[in-house]
């Protein structure tokens, strides 16, 4: 039986800080309430999103008397560059600093479809996967949505010099977007909507390690956003090792909760499967993953590991990933090698932030 699912009112404070981090309903809303026309949302949108100014100021078909409102109620969120990687591949990784001096990371990919941008949703994480450096430090606080919008912004405003343009966005950086679910689903809102970013949902991907009431609930919002699911393991005994949230969410329960999410939308789900050399990456391992997820509508992603210093995990040997990715397709499992990016660089989530800010992930 499925669980009961929470409201779908948003439960997001009336206002914000950041002019990111409202969509167009509660901006339309706040517009209305200052006894404005109804089109000055559209022009604000307009202003932030295609033309992507960094100050009221420069919204020069406002009326003075509204942009002194914008600024008196309202911040152009902004984020400074504290490191910036680039990998002979192509992908570029930030290191940003946040109003408040804490930093977050965010990435920006090339694939031959085009360009990709992976956001953080929160300062640091509380969920303790055991091979992470995002959880190093423990979580420090949530981002609002608008802060999680300007990572996007600040990558397509270096693209806008040669004319390109973000066209897809993974929410797989640092955090757990299902413990910051209301200014995730916010930032989706944003960044969908034809007057925001315009970003396609199919283009869209949420990762979550397996908060199921949210599953449920983001199963429920009938979004065609894609949904992906952090699994790593067969079963809840080395799921629990690598993935503390195990103990609380178990491996039948999430299952469940996929097979109501597969049912509901009628669209399948992505399972990331890292391979720890050692750990998770036997035959046998494959064998058993098989049999735990066949009877989902489901496609599995395996991840060949970044190193991360602070943890004792090593990468599977090459051949060793093939003969997994065989194993599974023996056994009717769609199953893809995620392309390694970024491998010359500080790629592994967390990782460039437990470098340069030791004082935020001790």
């Amino acid at each position: 039986m499925p669980q009961k699912t929470e409201s779908k009112k948003m439960s997001r404070p009336n206002l914000r800080d950041s002019i990111y981090s409202l969509t167009v309903e509660e901006l339309k809303e706040w517009v209305k309430e200052q006894g404005e026309p109804g089109f000055r949302t559209s022009q604000i949108y307009e202003w932030l999103y295609q033309k992507r100014v960094d100050s009221f100021d420069d919204m020069t078909n406002l009326p003075k008397h509204f942009r002194e409102k914008l600024k008196q109620s309202f911040s152009i969120t902004t984020l400074q560059t504290i490191v910036q990687q680039t990998s002979q591949d192509g992908t570029v990784k930030f290191l940003f600093e946040l109003v408040d001096g804490y930093s977050i990371e965010t990435v920006l990919m090339k694939h031959h479809y085009g360009y990709s941008v992976c956001v953080t949703t929160q300062v640091g994480c509380r969920i303790g996967c055991t091979f992470c450096a995002s959880t190093l430090g423990g979580l420090k606080r949530q981002l609002e949505a608008g802060e999680i919008v300007s990572q996007v912004l600040k990558v397509q405003k270096a693209l806008d010099e040669t004319d390109e343009r973000v066209s897809s966005v993974v929410i797989m950086g640092i955090g757990e977007p299902f413990d910051n679910y209301e200014e995730m689903l916010a930032f989706l809102k944003i960044i969908n909507h034809d007057k925001g970013l315009n970003i396609g949902a199919r283009h869209i991907t949420v990762s979550t390690s397996g908060i199921i009431p949210k599953i449920y609930r983001f199963a429920d919002e009938e979004m065609q956003i894609n949904f992906a699911v952090s699994l790593h393991a067969p079963n809840d005994e080395l799921r629990t090792k690598l993935m503390p949230i195990n103990k609380a969410f178990s491996m039948d329960k999430l299952l469940e909760a996929v097979e109501y999410y597969n049912k509901k939308t009628g669209r399948r789900v992505t399972f990331e499967y890292g391979l720890f050399g050692g750990e998770n990456d036997s035959i046998e391992h494959a064998k058993e993953l098989a049999d735990r997820i066949r009877h989902l509508k489901c496609h599995v992603n395996l991840i060949p590991v970044n190193y991360v210093p602070e943890r004792n995990y090593t990468r599977t040997p090459k051949h060793q990933i093939f003969a997994f990715e065989r194993a599974l397709k023996e056994e009717g499992i769609n199953v893809t090698i995620r392309r390694e990016q970024g491998h010359d660089i500080d790629a592994a989530c967390g990782q460039l932030r437990a470098r340069e800010r030791k004082d935020e992930t001790r």
